[in-house]
């Protein structure tokens, strides 16, 4: 081995923390750690095909994806979310050998399903079926990525999972949801749709360049490329639900959004991070680093801004998660609050 090969190897670290019940901290060990721990006896093959590019985290699983395309999971498996054929959970980092063959270029987990995007621009899921959130025209689950034949004739760019539904970005700017739709989540009609399994197109949003997607929780959101953010689903603090998608009207200028269950993390241009929901569970950190900024309009006197000093201003990446948030700054240390936590640098 080349030395400078050697060396990527050495730099290449995983950490977790957390509840580990199901195995989701990689550790081998079923036990919840309150510290970070370096995931350590990894196998000799998990370094061979690149360094981890993205981490996301469900419910009770782990999806990372590769700088070359290639997928490893482990965690909760009862429902077949790891994509390892069978419905057992995994304690280690596992190779999912059904997607070897095609380049993935972005992952997503929801509380108990998943999604694989190729570079050809196929979308593969699997997991928990139950709402359609699979979007296979059924309600059945799969332990095994299976292709999304709904989008043969179209090019996916992104997904992303909520608890029980999915969004889709499709290179075009359309954006297309299935599954659980109850809280108006899917933004595919003002009407009260309970679920869908087939994926529909999403409207309010017409003419409008979406250049990113996410969900959570029963909450979705896109942003446009001129820097606003919609959302739909789930009301924040006291605010009702959003059937249809409804613009933050904020001056602001957005670069990424990231959801949590209760909140929602939204990173501006600038390195400036804001939150908009409940404190629930501390998700706000320490209440005197934070500043009220203002009601965003009249019919939504629940919502509000939260600047969070303590990050600014330099963020470079947001993180939302049930109960907690993680910044990064570029100097790579984080922050992280939430549950019982207070702010800790990390």
């Amino acid at each position: 081995m080349e030395e400078s090969e050697r060396d990527k190897e050495e730099e290449e670290e995983i950490w977790s923390w957390g509840v580990g019940t199901d195995g989701q901290l990689g550790t081998t060990r079923l036990e919840d750690e309150k510290l970070p721990q370096l995931l350590l006896d990894l196998p000799s093959s998990f370094f061979s095909v690149g360094p981890i590019s993205l981490l996301a985290c469900g419910g009770a699983h782990v999806l990372a994806l590769t700088t070359d395309g290639k997928v490893v999971t482990w965690g909760r498996g009862t429902s077949g979310q790891l994509g390892h054929g069978d419905m057992v959970s995994i304690f280690k980092p596992k190779h999912v050998n059904s997607l070897e063959s095609l380049v993935i270029t972005h992952v997503s987990a929801g509380w108990s399903h998943s999604g694989f995007v190729s570079d050809m621009g196929c979308l593969l899921t699997c997991g928990d079926g139950s709402f359609g959130q699979l979007g296979h025209g059924d309600c059945n689950s799969h332990c095994s990525p299976l292709k999304v034949s709904y989008f043969d004739s179209k090019h996916v760019d992104k997904m992303a999972c909520g608890m029980r539904h999915s969004l889709v970005l499709i290179k075009g700017d359309t954006i297309y949801g299935f599954g659980f739709g109850k809280r108006g989540q899917l933004g595919v009609s003002m009407d009260n749709i309970i679920s869908i399994s087939l994926p529909q197109d999403t409207v309010g949003l017409e003419g409008v360049e979406i250049i990113s997607i996410d969900a959570n929780g029963d909450h979705s959101a896109a942003l446009s490329g001129d820097g606003h953010l919609y959302t739909r689903g789930r009301g924040f603090g006291s605010t009702s639900d959003v059937h249809c998608p409804r613009r933050l009207p904020s001056s602001l200028c957005f670069i990424q959004v990231a959801l949590g269950w209760n909140h929602m993390l939204v990173l501006t241009g600038g390195g400036e991070v804001f939150m908009l929901g409940g404190n629930h569970h501390g998700v706000f950190g320490d209440p005197q680093k934070g500043s009220l900024v203002k009601h965003l309009c009249e019919e939504s006197r629940g919502e509000a801004l939260m600047k969070m000093k303590f990050w600014n201003p330099s963020t470079v990446k947001a993180h939302g998660g049930f109960v907690r948030s993680i910044a990064t700054i570029p100097d790579g240390d984080g922050f992280v609050t939430g549950s019982e936590d207070q702010e800790v640098k990390f």
